[in-house]
Protein backbone atom coordinates (compact mmCIF):
# COMPACT_ATOMS: atom_id res chain seq x y z
CA UNK A 1 0.00 0.00 0.00
CA UNK A 2 2.00 3.55 -0.94
CA UNK A 3 1.76 5.53 1.71
CA UNK A 4 -0.08 9.14 1.61
CA UNK A 5 1.39 12.59 1.85
CA UNK A 6 -1.00 15.18 2.53
CA UNK A 7 -0.22 17.72 -0.29
CA UNK A 8 0.41 20.69 2.35
CA UNK A 9 3.40 18.26 3.87
CA UNK A 10 6.78 18.52 3.42
CA UNK A 11 9.00 15.47 2.51
CA UNK A 12 12.69 16.39 1.69
CA UNK A 13 14.14 14.15 -0.65
CA UNK A 14 16.05 11.11 0.15
CA UNK A 15 13.53 10.87 3.41
CA UNK A 16 12.11 7.75 3.22
CA UNK A 17 8.09 6.83 3.84
CA UNK A 18 7.41 3.17 4.68
CA UNK A 19 4.12 1.26 2.98
CA UNK A 20 0.75 2.44 4.77
CA UNK A 21 2.26 5.51 6.25
CA UNK A 22 0.10 8.50 6.60
CA UNK A 23 1.74 12.19 6.67
CA UNK A 24 -0.70 14.43 7.58
CA UNK A 25 -1.47 18.21 6.79
CA UNK A 26 2.18 20.63 7.58
CA UNK A 27 4.27 17.72 8.67
CA UNK A 28 8.11 18.16 7.91
CA UNK A 29 9.96 14.93 6.98
CA UNK A 30 13.61 16.03 6.66
CA UNK A 31 16.28 14.49 4.16
CA UNK A 32 17.72 11.02 5.61
CA UNK A 33 14.69 10.34 7.88
CA UNK A 34 13.06 6.72 7.82
CA UNK A 35 9.67 6.19 8.72
CA UNK A 36 8.52 2.62 8.53
CA UNK A 37 5.37 0.93 7.37
CA UNK A 38 2.04 1.45 8.91
CA UNK A 39 3.02 5.24 10.68
CA UNK A 40 1.12 7.77 11.48
CA UNK A 41 3.02 11.34 11.13
CA UNK A 42 -0.30 14.20 12.75
CA UNK A 43 -0.32 17.30 11.49
CA UNK A 44 2.68 19.94 11.58
CA UNK A 45 4.86 17.22 13.59
CA UNK A 46 8.77 17.48 12.15
CA UNK A 47 11.10 14.89 11.95
CA UNK A 48 14.99 15.37 11.73
CA UNK A 49 17.54 14.25 9.22
CA UNK A 50 18.55 10.95 10.10
CA UNK A 51 15.85 10.38 12.67
CA UNK A 52 14.55 6.68 12.39
CA UNK A 53 10.76 5.71 13.08
CA UNK A 54 9.65 1.98 13.18
CA UNK A 55 6.68 0.49 12.23
CA UNK A 56 3.51 1.34 13.30
CA UNK A 57 4.45 4.02 15.01
CA UNK A 58 2.25 7.15 15.89
CA UNK A 59 3.64 10.91 16.09
CA UNK A 60 0.81 12.95 17.12
CA UNK A 61 0.44 16.96 15.75
CA UNK A 62 2.96 19.39 16.54
CA UNK A 63 5.53 16.52 17.90
CA UNK A 64 9.50 16.84 16.94
CA UNK A 65 12.01 14.38 16.88
CA UNK A 66 15.12 15.93 16.74
CA UNK A 67 18.54 14.12 15.43
CA UNK A 68 19.56 11.44 15.90
CA UNK A 69 16.45 9.65 17.61
CA UNK A 70 15.55 5.97 17.18
CA UNK A 71 12.22 5.08 17.34
CA UNK A 72 11.04 1.39 18.07
CA UNK A 73 7.92 -0.20 16.49
CA UNK A 74 4.64 0.24 18.30
CA UNK A 75 5.49 3.35 20.32
CA UNK A 76 3.46 6.98 20.67
CA UNK A 77 4.54 9.81 20.36
CA UNK A 78 2.12 12.21 22.00
CA UNK A 79 0.55 15.98 20.41
CA UNK A 80 3.55 18.25 21.19
CA UNK A 81 6.14 15.80 22.88
CA UNK A 82 9.72 16.76 22.10
CA UNK A 83 12.69 14.60 21.73
CA UNK A 84 15.80 16.77 22.46
CA UNK A 85 19.36 16.38 21.32
CA UNK A 86 21.55 19.12 22.43
CA UNK A 87 23.45 18.83 25.69
CA UNK A 88 24.26 22.56 26.24
CA UNK A 89 22.23 24.18 23.78
CA UNK A 90 23.30 27.64 22.78
CA UNK A 91 23.21 29.91 19.65
CA UNK A 92 26.44 30.64 19.18
CA UNK A 93 29.95 30.49 20.17
CA UNK A 94 31.82 31.60 23.26
CA UNK A 95 32.93 34.11 20.33
CA UNK A 96 29.53 34.78 19.45
CA UNK A 97 29.75 33.08 16.17
CA UNK A 98 26.36 31.89 14.81
CA UNK A 99 26.97 27.75 15.91
CA UNK A 100 27.81 25.56 12.81
CA UNK A 101 26.98 21.72 12.57
CA UNK A 102 30.39 20.84 13.59
CA UNK A 103 30.33 23.23 16.64
CA UNK A 104 28.30 20.19 19.06
CA UNK A 105 27.59 16.96 19.10
CA UNK A 106 24.20 15.90 18.72
CA UNK A 107 22.77 13.09 21.50
CA UNK A 108 20.02 11.30 20.50
CA UNK A 109 16.83 9.82 22.39
CA UNK A 110 15.75 6.01 21.85
CA UNK A 111 12.37 5.29 22.94
CA UNK A 112 12.08 1.30 22.72
CA UNK A 113 9.37 -1.00 21.86
CA UNK A 114 5.67 -0.01 22.82
CA UNK A 115 6.67 2.75 24.96
CA UNK A 116 4.24 6.18 25.10
CA UNK A 117 5.61 9.64 25.45
CA UNK A 118 3.05 11.81 26.67
CA UNK A 119 1.35 15.16 25.05
CA UNK A 120 3.73 17.82 25.94
CA UNK A 121 6.56 15.87 27.24
CA UNK A 122 10.03 16.44 26.85
CA UNK A 123 12.76 13.94 26.60
CA UNK A 124 16.35 15.13 27.18
CA UNK A 125 19.21 14.03 25.12
CA UNK A 126 21.13 10.72 25.11
CA UNK A 127 18.26 9.21 27.46
CA UNK A 128 16.51 5.98 26.83
CA UNK A 129 13.33 5.21 27.39
CA UNK A 130 12.28 1.36 27.27
CA UNK A 131 9.85 -1.19 26.54
CA UNK A 132 6.26 -0.50 27.04
CA UNK A 133 7.57 2.20 29.21
CA UNK A 134 4.87 5.32 29.83
CA UNK A 135 5.86 8.78 30.13
CA UNK A 136 3.12 11.27 31.54
CA UNK A 137 1.58 14.44 29.94
CA UNK A 138 3.81 17.21 30.63
CA UNK A 139 6.81 15.12 32.16
CA UNK A 140 10.14 16.93 31.65
CA UNK A 141 12.30 13.54 31.18
CA UNK A 142 16.20 13.54 32.63
CA UNK A 143 16.87 10.25 33.37
CA UNK A 144 16.73 6.70 31.52
CA UNK A 145 13.20 4.97 32.16
CA UNK A 146 13.40 1.12 32.70
CA UNK A 147 11.30 -1.18 30.93
CA UNK A 148 7.53 -1.12 31.94
CA UNK A 149 7.95 2.19 33.99
CA UNK A 150 5.50 5.08 34.44
CA UNK A 151 7.40 8.54 34.69
CA UNK A 152 5.96 11.38 35.12
CA UNK A 153 6.57 14.91 36.94
CA UNK A 154 9.22 17.87 36.50
CA UNK A 155 11.80 16.13 36.59
CA UNK A 156 10.21 13.22 35.88
CA UNK A 157 10.30 10.30 38.47
CA UNK A 158 9.19 6.78 38.87
CA UNK A 159 5.74 6.37 40.03
CA UNK A 160 4.84 2.15 39.69
CA UNK A 161 4.76 -0.25 36.79
CA UNK A 162 2.51 -0.21 33.51
CA UNK A 163 1.22 -3.86 31.51
CA UNK A 164 1.41 -3.54 28.13
CA UNK A 165 -2.09 -2.87 27.62
CA UNK A 166 -1.50 0.65 29.55
CA UNK A 167 -3.01 -0.54 32.99
CA UNK A 168 -1.42 -0.35 36.56
CA UNK A 169 0.49 -3.12 37.51
CA UNK A 170 -0.14 -3.89 41.43
CA UNK A 171 2.62 -5.08 43.60
CA UNK A 172 2.08 -8.60 42.67
CA UNK A 173 3.01 -7.54 39.12
CA UNK A 174 0.17 -9.51 37.74
CA UNK A 175 -2.31 -7.77 35.78
CA UNK A 176 -5.88 -8.07 35.13
CA UNK A 177 -5.28 -8.65 31.88
CA UNK A 178 -3.83 -11.88 32.90
CA UNK A 179 -0.01 -11.28 31.84
CA UNK A 180 2.91 -11.55 34.77
CA UNK A 181 5.85 -10.14 34.96
CA UNK A 182 9.31 -10.08 36.80
CA UNK A 183 11.95 -7.47 37.43
CA UNK A 184 15.24 -7.38 35.32
CA UNK A 185 17.88 -4.79 35.45
CA UNK A 186 16.45 -3.06 32.77
CA UNK A 187 12.84 -2.89 34.51
CA UNK A 188 10.00 -5.32 34.02
CA UNK A 189 9.71 -8.64 31.76
CA UNK A 190 6.81 -10.71 30.92
CA UNK A 191 7.00 -13.61 33.22
CA UNK A 192 5.76 -16.44 30.01
CA UNK A 193 7.58 -15.25 27.73
CA UNK A 194 10.65 -13.64 28.94
CA UNK A 195 10.48 -10.84 26.50
CA UNK A 196 9.90 -7.13 27.00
Amino acid sequence: MVPYVHPTAEVEEGASIGEGSFVWRNAHIRTGASIGDGCVVGGGAFVDTGVRVGNRVKIENQAMLFAPAQVDDGVFIGPGACLTNDVRPRAVTPEGEPKRTNDWEPHGVEIRRGASIGAMAVVLPGVVVGAWAMVGAGAVVTSDVPSHALFFGNPARFRGWICRDGLALPESLRCVCGRTYERTGAGLQLRASGSS
